[in-house]
């Protein structure tokens, strides 16, 4: 069984003060506004309503914090690049998020969100280059991708992977559905993996 069945909200900070304390294993979730996050970590958790799902894009303000059983924490991140969130929130958004990726010592790993249908856009370009000399693993999860032709899904994998190429950056990237299922077992155990090394747990092999 997936430690992710056992997830629980833990809480929502929108202060950098406020922060849980540093301890258990921390992956972090983060993508443009409305790209899907809410449900992927639905789908990765096996529930219908643990992180909100908004149509309105800009929705979440907040880290969100979930514990994944005694493995560590699962962090929702405000969504990136919505243009009509006044620029004061923006920039209080951008000191919670940029503060938290750089600094968090608990930090494993960054999931990143994209979505299939369309090639990286100029601010997932610019969010994975921000990442880059911070030093994290990272997971590219192309969402939506049950919308896709099977010749199309094969092409939004080697576009995205030659963009991350091309960027001089390293990710795992796979085929995401929060409908279908897709790519949820990989996900699900490349973040357990990150999680258990960081707590020293033997890996265990392949998806459950």
């Amino acid at each position: 069984m997936s430690a992710f069945s056992q997830a629980a909200f833990n809480i929502s900070v929108a202060r950098l003060e406020d922060l849980p304390p540093e301890g258990p294993p921390e992956v972090a979730v983060v993508g443009r506004s409305n790209v899907g996050k809410s449900s992927a970590i639905n789908a990765l958790t096996g529930r219908r309503r643990l992180a909100f799902v908004s149509r309105t894009p800009g929705r979440t303000q907040t880290l969100n914090f979930f514990t994944i059983g005694s493995l560590g924490r699962l962090v929702d991140v405000p969504g990136y690049g919505y243009a009509r969130v006044p620029q004061a929130m923006r920039a209080d958004w951008d000191r919670l998020v940029g503060g938290y990726l750089r600094e968090r010592a608990s930090l494993a790993g960054v999931a990143v969100i994209m979505d299939a249908r369309h090639a990286p856009t100029p601010k997932d370009a610019e969010l994975t280059g921000w990442l880059k000399p911070t030093g994290l693993t990272l997971l590219v999860l192309l969402s939506k991708c049950d919308k896709l032709a099977r010749a199309a899904r094969q092409t939004a994998l080697r576009r995205t992977r030659a963009a991350l190429s091309a960027a001089g950056m390293h990710a795992e990237v796979l085929l995401f559905s929060s409908l279908t299922g897709e790519g949820v077992e990989e996900a699900r155990h490349v973040l357990e993996t990150w999680l258990r090394a960081r707590h020293q747990i033997p890996e265990i092999k392949g998806p459950r």
